[in-house]
């Protein structure tokens, strides 16, 4: 039978809509995750919300150790949408952070780009560089910053499968480690006698 729950019926272990969250959450993630230029801290907030919804509205089906299983099979999709996740929310902080994701080699060639960013600008405007000094500076920064940005979010993105991937075999393992045990449990509190009051 399907039990009522203040008027809303719901049968097996599918909330109402369950299946269409995963999709909103991987076609919103990849929408991100295709995005040109620069991580913006944007992408976090975006990142932060899906989990939150996957979170909220997602449960996984009832645990079963067989490979084929409908638990494996959604475990599976599960693990990689909250990976996918976790790669957008982290993908600004690996750009900017270099103790996070040092890439050495890499920042130090995109901050020398950056440079010769700065002295193109400067020979671009030829003689009104002598015009207003500050006005060229400030043009320079601008041109450098989103040089610089964008050289080191081409290498973030590069990487992102990598982290996406390790999350998601921690978030599964994570899971089903958690479902097996809750599983194991149930039949123990099921079989215990009540206790007769005194």
């Amino acid at each position: 039978m399907c039990p009522d729950t203040g008027g809303l019926r719901r049968c097996g272990p599918w909330p109402a809509g369950q299946p269409g969250v995963i999709g909103i959450a991987l076609a919103a993630v990849l929408t991100a995750a295709l995005a040109q230029g620069s991580w913006e801290w944007w992408a976090t907030y975006i990142g932060v919300t899906l989990l939150a919804v996957v979170f909220s509205f997602y449960r996984l089906p009832t645990w079963m150790p067989r490979l084929g299983s409908e638990y494996v099979r959604n475990l599976a999709a599960y693990s990689l949408v909250v990976g996918l996740c976790v790669a957008i929310v982290l993908a600004p902080m690996l750009q900017r952070w270099a103790w996070l994701f040092p890439m050495p080699g890499t920042r130090s060639e995109c901050r020398g780009l950056g440079r010769y960013e700065g002295l193109r600008v400067e020979a671009s405007l030829g003689n009104l560089a002598g015009r207003d000094g500050a006005a060229l500076a400030q043009a320079q920064d601008i041109q450098r910053h989103t040089v610089v940005a964008d050289c080191l979010a081409t290498t973030t993105t590069l990487w992102l499968p990598v982290f996406g991937a390790g999350a998601a075999v921690l978030v599964g393992l994570g899971a089903w480690s958690l479902d097996r045990a809750r599983v194991r449990r149930e039949p123990a509190v099921a079989t215990r006698s009540p206790r007769q009051p005194g």
